[in-house]
């Protein structure tokens, strides 16, 4: 059966988590930390979505923000996954970590 859809209302802050699938580590170098923070920015500017604050640890992520629409949010974490999956599939193999579960 699959998931109900995320409900959120424009302009209403969020916080969101996202963390490895497993609770693996998603970050491994400070390459990947400074990949993410530029999707971030690049998905805030993209779909008109305020960052407040984040923090990156070696699995989770905690980003507080504030979409203007109510698919915002939702598209702001699609394109950061879109994006940094695909750059991390040598790390992926090497380590054998399937990245993120669904954020929340």
């Amino acid at each position: 059966m699959p998931r109900k859809p995320r409900f959120f209302l424009p302009n209403i802050q969020v916080h969101v988590i996202q963390r490895g699938a497993s609770r693996e580590p998603v970050f491994f170098e400070d390459e990947d930390y400074k990949a993410y923070a530029f999707w971030m920015k690049e998905a805030a500017v993209k779909y008109n979505v305020a960052m407040h604050a984040f923090v990156f640890m070696t699995n989770p992520v905690h980003i507080l923000l504030t979409a203007q629409s109510s698919t915002g949010v939702s598209q702001f974490m699609q394109h950061i996954g879109r994006c940094y999956v695909p750059f991390m599939p040598t790390v992926c193999k090497l380590f054998n970590v399937k990245l993120f579960g669904v954020f929340r």
